[in-house]
């Protein structure tokens, strides 16, 4: 009478189990015996020379000091970089450039700053526009009043010149207190004109600021930079 070996499917399972789990742990040795010899043994240090020669050597190369090495692995791999190495000049020759770029990334942030400002303030064209007249109805308002002091000083000095006309031969023999009226309306036109040259040349600097300005907001406003058509 034939009986059946109900545990042999178990043991079959177990041998199963078992040799995967050795090809894994045989496997896995093999990898890391194989990262093990990667990185053992010297490596081969290779770079490009200043005449654009390749160069290969079992250690650092001279020829190429001043640039970049790498070493590579026996399967050709990067081990690591080595860095140029530099004399006190280049060294400061470096440092200076990156100055440089440090001045020039903080001038960059900045106008970026300034034109993110421009923007907040002046929108569109009409906001301005607007601003510009402004400014300029402000500057033409102190200019007219120093016109009107001139016209007031016009109408003193023809009273001042109807008390010289006794002595218009010979100003010096007028009363004292006469001359010296003539010397205070003389010298007060004169900073009333000198105070309304001064605001002409602040409307030119006005308007060369908003000169400069518009040219800016122009290329903030273009489509380009992510602006709408103004």
């Amino acid at each position: 009478m034939r009986t059946r070996d109900h545990g042999k499917p178990t043991r079959l399972l177990a041998v199963a189990s078992f040799l995967v789990v050795a090809s894994g742990f045989f496997c896995g040795a093999l990898q890391a015996q194989s990262q093990k010899l990667e990185g053992a043994g010297p490596g081969i240090f290779t770079c490009t020379d200043a005449r654009g020669r390749t160069l290969t050597a079992d250690r650092p190369i001279a020829e190429c000091v001043d640039r970049e090495q790498r070493e590579l692995n026996p399967s050709g791999s990067v081990r690591r970089k080595v860095e140029p190495t530099y004399t006190a000049r280049e060294l400061a020759e470096r440092e200076d450039r990156a100055r440089e770029a440090a001045v020039q990334a903080a001038r960059l942030t900045d106008e970026r700053r300034r034109e993110r400002a421009l923007l907040v303030r002046y929108p569109n064209a009409a906001t301005h526009d607007r601003e510009r007249a402004e400014a300029l109805v402000q500057i033409d308002a102190v200019i007219q009043a120093a016109k009107k002091r001139i016209a007031e000083l016009g109408e003193d000095r023809k009273k001042v010149d109807e008390e010289l006309e006794f002595y218009k031969q010979d100003t010096s023999k007028a009363p004292g207190a006469v001359r010296r009226k003539l010397e205070d309306n003389t010298q007060s036109v004169a900073v009333q004109n000198r105070f309304i040259a001064e605001q002409e040349e602040e409307k030119k600097r006005v308007n060369a600021r908003f000169d400069e300005e518009r040219g800016r907001l122009k290329l903030i406003w273009s489509p380009q930079n992510g602006g709408t058509p103004r």
